[in-house]
């Protein structure tokens, strides 16, 4: 959208939203052009044949494909509804039947801190707090880039916002929604210490914020409280760790079980965040990292939206549950954190109000809670990861170069995955697309011909300088156009994987119901069957950014790209942890062999 000069953009939070642009819906005919091309070099040649056999078949007069399309049409078009994708993110967030804890919540590592545990946890506290009175003024600024504002619904989602199992799909208890009109009201968080659960108030009845002070002595009790750490069958937290129907079951038992049951998960659900105090200090950075993504399980509640987690030295970073949170919307949030300074002349209100939060469980209950913190524990330690930290390289380093810093580290990526694996890979890229009406993210497919061509000139060993320096310029132009086609909502993954969710729920009543072998094909099994999925947060208040692998061979990359350095967190599964160690070693390499291509 393009404003006439007599116009302005809002500066209220939420201000813009049903000004910014629709996120544009793909033709039929646009998505499967664009899927032939994105799984093509992933191909062999009959598996090609075969999948564009079915993508004709997709298309052709008689398919279901074209009421599944109508349909969703209809529904962009509906009152009310701002992205065709509306209800897709709930089906592919919520619908997930896997544990989350892992394998979706993703976490940040924060800059680092002169201050000590205590101190630094109620200085974080407080800064939220201020950040979400801020947020129910709507006075939190709207993020704008290139003039453009970004779509802020998902700030809503910050506080009291928490996901409940459920058998077939899970669910979200949140503020400004139809159950709980408006912002939150909630004056309590949660805090976790050694397997305790306390309920302690940050706000006064009349919602006056208590200050750093009066947060660190009601921090200071929690620690004197909860001094004895809980028998580990009695910490439900650890229940959150479960595949999400198994935890679905397990609520309903905590539910029947007594009736206090009840008002204790009523107590965190609609806490403003959680807070997880640690009573150790990290080893080392990766440490800190591991224990960010999973940690004690039973000194976490997955489903909570935010919880920040400070450990004893006062290394401190957050977990964040990813139904409806981007890593752009935390950085956005964090950054605010990290930058923030106490108001000056608040009063003080003295102790905070602080209550254990308790659960009444019988002996099935505790076995259950029991069996799901070594089941989680297990999990966690069948998970490898690792950091690579590139103090002499940046993004400033690649400009130098004349190259994208993003198509730089991919071609990276890709370069050092074919020379520890022996070959290329589906990779996903996570895009950010916030400047729609309700814009989330695209799935961009990072493998093109051009990828191809480059890593297999890079090791040709009758390829001179310049040979693998027209490859890779290319492989990294073609990157960004990809890029930014998928900025534009120019993308077919998630359009054709609507279409699939939507028969899935409706087909019978669509008339709709005969199977689309397209979903079947080599192309879209081999494009989504992730070897590498990547995704970035460059904010110069984190040092690490980290999620779980997403497939038995898949290395998660999640990357810190600044302008003086390069920061990765690896994981992958256990069994393949040789080729994730091999691939950091040939990433080491290859940064400094591309940076010295381009410099000859």
């Amino acid at each position: 959208m393009t404003l006439n000069s007599s116009e302005t953009w809002s500066t209220s939070t939420f201000g813009n939203e049903d000004r910014l642009p629709r996120v544009p819906l793909p033709t039929l005919a646009e998505s499967c052009e664009r899927f032939v091309e994105w799984c093509a070099p992933l191909l062999g040649a009959d598996e090609l044949a075969a999948t564009e056999a079915a993508v004709r078949v997709f298309q052709s007069p008689g398919s279901p494909a074209h009421a599944l399309q109508a349909a969703l049409e209809r529904y962009d078009a509906e009152e009310g509804v701002r992205s065709w994708l509306d209800t897709f993110w709930p089906y592919r967030y919520l619908g997930r039947r896997d544990r989350i804890a892992l394998n979706a919540n993703f976490f940040f590592l924060f800059r680092e801190s002169a201050q000590e545990q205590v101190e630094r946890a109620a200085g974080l506290i407080a800064a939220a707090i201020d950040y979400k009175q801020l947020l129910d003024a709507e006075a939190i600024p709207p993020v704008v880039q290139r003039g453009q504002p970004h779509s802020m619904e998902q700030q809503k989602f910050l506080f009291s916002t928490t996901r409940i199992p459920g058998e077939v799909q899970d669910s979200v208890r949140a503020p400004y929604s139809a159950e709980w009109p408006g912002p939150s009201d909630a004056r309590h968080i949660a805090v976790f210490y050694r397997g305790n659960l306390f309920r302690m108030q940050v706000l006064s009845p009349e919602g006056r914020p208590h200050t750093p002070e009066d947060l660190a002595a009601g921090l200071q009790a929690i620690m004197k409280a909860g001094a004895t750490r809980a028998a580990k069958d009695t910490s439900v937290g650890h229940l959150t760790t479960k595949a999400r129907a198994e935890w679905a079951a397990s609520r309903e038992a905590l539910l029947a079980a007594d009736p206090g049951n009840a008002a204790a998960l009523d107590e965190i659900e609609t806490a403003l965040f959680c807070l997880c105090l640690e009573d150790f200090t990290p080893e080392n950075t990766l440490d800190a990292c591991d224990h960010l993504l999973h940690g004690d399980s039973g000194s976490r509640w997955f489903d909570k939206a935010v919880s920040l987690i400070v450990f004893a030295d006062g290394t401190a970073g957050i977990n964040v549950e990813h139904c409806g949170l981007d890593g752009t919307t935390i950085l956005n949030f964090v950054d605010t954190l990290l930058q923030h300074e106490p108001e000056a002349g608040r009063a003080a209100q003295g102790l905070p109000a602080v209550d254990p939060i308790e659960f009444v469980l019988d002996a099935d209950l505790r076995a259950d809670v029991q069996s799901a913190a070594e089941a989680f524990a297990e999990y966690a330690d069948n998970t490898a990861t690792t950091t690579l930290s590139f103090e002499d390289f940046g993004a400033n380093r690649a400009k130098q170069l004349g190259m994208s810093p993003d198509a730089f580290v991919q071609m990276a990526y890709q370069l050092a995955h074919k020379r520890s694996k022996g070959l290329t890979g589906a990779t996903y890229e996570s895009i950010a697309t916030r400047q729609f009406q309700n814009g989330r993210t695209e799935a961009m497919r990072v493998v093109t011909p051009e990828v191809l061509r480059f890593v297999a000139t890079m090791d040709d060993p009758g390829a001179d300088a310049e040979t693998r320096r027209a490859a890779f310029r290319a492989a990294a132009e073609k990157h960004v156009a990809r890029a930014k086609e998928c900025q534009a909502g120019q993308a077919p993954e998630q359009h054709l994987w609507e279409l699939q969710l939507i028969q899935r729920r409706r087909g019978a009543e669509l008339g709709a119901t005969e199977p689309l072998d397209l979903y079947e094909t080599p192309g879209w099994l081999k494009m989504r069957d992730d070897y590498l999925s990547t995704s970035s947060a460059p904010s110069t208040n984190i040092q690490y950014f980290g999620f779980g692998s997403t497939s038995s061979q898949c290395i998660g990359v999640a990357y810190v790209l600044l302008p003086d350095r390069f920061n990765l967190y690896l994981s992958t599964p256990e069994p393949v942890a040789g080729e994730m160690y091999s691939f950091a070693e040939h990433l080491t390499r290859a940064v400094r062999e591309l940076q010295e291509l381009l410099a000859d």
